[in-house]
This record gives C-alpha cells, sequence and structure tokens, in this order.
C-alpha cells in the first residue's frame, strides 16, 4: 500500500479522462473485493439534536432552528430491537451516531457499551460515532465489541476552518490515534458540496490517504441541504464530482470499503450506477440516515436487481483477510 501520497499525484488521477479513471476503478476493485457484492448499512440516531458544535451542514446543531426535533438517548431495548429488524433486513453494519461534541462519562456512555454488547451478540458489525473520545473510552468501546468507529475529516484542513469553528482539525486526528490504539477499525471520510474547491477534495483524499494503515471504511457523503443551516441554499455539485472522488478514493485506498454515503436520494439511478462502477462497495439503506432522507428500501432492491449486485452476506469481510 502507498501512504506518501503526494497532491500532484492525486491531483493527476482525479483529473484523468474519466472513463478510463472508471476503468482503473473498477480494476482494483476485482483484485481486492468481490465486484457484485455491496455491503448495507443502517444508521440509527441514538441521541438527535443540540450538539453544540456549528458543523455548518449539520441540522442536529444546536446553533441553527432546524426541522430536527431533539430526543435524549435511547433506550438499550430500543436499539437492540432495530438491530435485529437489521439483521431480519440483511443489514451486516449498525452504525450508531449519538449528537455529541465529546463522548460523555457516567451513566450515558455506561447505555452506549450495552448497546455495542447488544448489537454485536446479534452478529452485526458495529459502528458507532459520538464525537471526540478519549484513550480510555476508546479501550472500553474495543471490549464491548465495537467493529469501528466513525469520526469524519470532512473537509481539507484548509476549508475546515469555514465549516466549522467550535473544534479544530487536530482534534479529529487525536480521536482517529485513540481508536487506532485501541484497535478498532476507523471509518474515516468526508462531505462535498460544502462549497470547498477542487484543490480540498483533493487535499481531503490526500487526508485519507496518508494514514497509516488506510481507513477500513471510507465514507463519501453528497452534502444534503437542510432549512436552518448555513450550507441550506448552497449550489449543488454536479453527480460526476462525487463519481471522480469515489473513483480516485478505490485508487488511493485499494483495501477499504468505499462508502456511498449521504446524498444518494439526490442522485438518479444511472448515476448511482456509475458510483458502483467507480468502485464503491457499500451504501446505507432505510427511509431515514440520522435525520435526512434516504432513497426507500424497494427502490434500492429493484436497482440491486437490475444490476445484478447482491447484497454481501453476513461476516463475508470478517472472513476474507484481504477484504478487511
Amino acid at each position: 500500500m502507498k501512504y506518501d501520497w503526494t497532491i500532484g499525484e492525486i491531483d493527476e488521477i482525479y483529473h484523468s479522462p474519466l472513463l478510463g479513471l472508471l476503468f482503473r476503478a473498477q480494476q482494483i476493485t476485482r483484485e481486492f473485493h468481490a465486484p457484485d457484492e455491496v455491503q448495507t448499512c443502517r444508521l440509527v440516531s441514538i441521541k438527535t439534536g443540540g450538539c453544540p458544535e456549528d458543523c455548518a451542514y449539520c441540522p442536529q446543531s444546536a446553533h441553527y432552528d432546524t426541522p430536527v426535533t431533539r430526543h435524549g438517548l435511547m433506550r438499550v431495548d430500543e436499539v437492540v430491537s432495530r438491530a435485529r429488524q437489521a439483521v431480519a433486513d440483511g443489514v451486516t453494519r449498525l452504525c450508531m451516531g449519538a449528537a455529541w461534541r465529546d463522548a460523555p462519562e457516567g451513566p450515558e456512555f455506561d447505555a452506549v457499551l450495552r448497546m455495542v454488547r447488544g448489537v454485536a451478540d446479534l452478529g452485526l458489525e458495529v459502528c458507532c460515532t459520538l464525537g471526540m473520545l478519549t484513550d480510555d473510552q476508546a479501550r472500553r468501546l474495543k471490549s464491548a465489541g465495537l467493529t469501528a468507529y466513525n469520526h469524519n475529516l470532512d473537509t481539507s484542513p484548509e476549508f475546515y476552518g469555514r465549516i466549522i469553528s467550535t473544534r479544530v482539525y487536530d482534534e479529529r486526528l487525536r480521536t482517529l490515534a485513540a481508536v487506532r490504539k485501541a484497535g478498532i477499525t476507523v471509518c474515516c471520510g468526508g462531505i462535498i458540496g460544502l462549497g470547498e474547491s477542487e484543490r480540498d477534495r483533493i487535499g481531503l483524499l490526500r487526508q485519507l490517504a496518508s494514514q497509516v494503515p488506510h481507513p477500513e471504511s471510507v465514507p463519501i457523503n453528497l452534502l444534503q441541504r437542510v432549512e436552518g443551516t448555513p450550507l441550506a441554499d448552497q449550489a449543488s455539485v454536479d453527480p460526476l464530482v462525487l463519481v471522480r472522488m469515489l473513483a480516485t478514493a478505490r485508487l488511493l485506498m485499494p483495501k477499504a470499503m468505499v462508502r456511498l454515503a449521504a446524498g444518494r436520494d439526490q442522485l438518479t439511478r444511472e448515476a448511482v450506477t456509475l458510483c458502483f462502477l467507480a468502485g464503491a462497495n457499500s451504501i446505507f439503506v432505510g427511509d431515514t440516515l440520522l435525520t435526512t432522507s434516504n432513497p426507500p428500501p424497494d427502490a434500492d432492491a429493484q436497482l440491486f436487481n437490475d444490476l445484478g449486485l447482491a447484497p454481501m452476506a453476513a461476516h463475508a469481510r470478517w472472513t476474507a483477510g484481504h477484504r478487511l
């Protein structure tokens, strides 16, 4: 694996002729992954709204007046019930998100640990995104059975301050280091459509591909514009930009699960097909993500059928070391 990518090298890949870029990305996908399988994941918002961060894209920020209704931490049994339904629906990875700046100590964190144990006992991969973690919290999550921790970099270091002022880039990197130290796999990606430049997109990819090892999971999100947030009126991005991001991520981080994440409901079936061709091999299923819309399950099932794709079986990544 290569970890010392330069901006120039990534720029050359990103701006290469699109058909050739897709061909190369598909070759890499077939070398390291089952080409006709897509992992299906489900997101559950276990604590919604009221976040003290001011991320300009996020409807859960307490700084903005958005349609999101605040909810306290869900009960453990309710989360486990959602996980059982996910298993019944063929989902293999459950991702739990809480709108915190820092993962809290005390009864709330203890409840999250019980959620992780309950979901892991069902045979699902378990991912959490709870804000910033200490080394000790990461170790306790690992002991509870956590598979992965999501902590996105969002954008390039240079553009980051234009989107978020309540924390700095290095704080994100410190949490990722705590996750690695605990032996938890890393889920780390970003968002396009924030008003960033192409240079910022390439800078984000360089940050991701410079991690040693590469993140096992790389979600690429398309901005979901939500009323009340500072980016509610942000211009939409050409879907081919998303396709280029996914293909470049696939070439830079061959073994990673590249996840086509938020914003799929803004894409046509044809655009989503190009995303799969570009190397995306995971999606989030269900009518909603955390608090935003997602394509309905029947539409996803029809698209999979039309493309000849199959949901990845449970534990497929656990039994194929090169795909972990």
